[in-house]
């Protein structure tokens, strides 16, 4: 049982990583697809804590969410497939890269074709922003408090970890002051 999951660990993740480009926020809708919609380990609230921990911790976002995940489904043994099935296409597609491109870079095609990859994944991210938006913001405090945590992401040199812990903290107090539990 755990061997299968660890071998579906690296094939979900190793799809993720071959079609990942862009950064971390590239992999959200790559990874509410796979890992929320079609294999159903986790929920998109705990994809979106998973992402918010893995921007607080050092290393690659992308690597830290898969470990975790990996983690999740097969403990120590998933974290490491998962983590290894995310960074298989990228050395295999770097290596190939690395070895052609460089007689390439001056070709105005090569350069355009670059420019729309990086159109298309700024798309996919306003697209996940917006559906990771719709579950969670609801309620006016969310509201202010997205407001407030993007403008001081965008417009300010806060670091990510300040503004993540920041915001965890009114997170808190909000609810304290609803009478919520925590």
């Amino acid at each position: 049982m755990k061997c299968k999951t660890c071998l579906r660990l690296y094939a979900s993740f190793f799809k993720i990583g071959g079609l990942l480009f862009g950064g971390g926020l590239a992999m959200l809708p790559l990874l509410q697809r796979e890992v929320v919609t079609e294999r159903q380990w986790c929920t998109e609230e705990e994809i979106l804590d998973m992402y918010a921990i893995g921007q607080c911790t050092p290393g690659i976002i992308a690597v830290n969410t898969a470990t975790y995940i990996g983690y999740k489904q097969a403990g120590i043994a998933g974290s490491i497939f998962g983590t290894l099935g995310l960074i298989t296409p990228s050395l295999l597609i770097i290596c190939l890269i690395a070895s052609v491109l460089q007689n390439f870079l001056h070709v105005p095609a090569v350069l355009h074709a670059l420019s729309g990859i990086r159109i298309v994944v700024c798309a996919m991210m306003i697209q996940t922003v917006v559906t990771m938006a719709k579950k969670g913001i609801t309620d006016k405090a969310g509201a202010v408090l997205f407001v407030c945590v993007f403008s001081l992401a965008c417009f300010t040199p806060v670091p990510t970890a300040a503004i993540i812990l920041l915001a965890g903290i009114t997170g808190v107090l909000l609810r304290r002051k609803k009478g919520g539990s925590l």
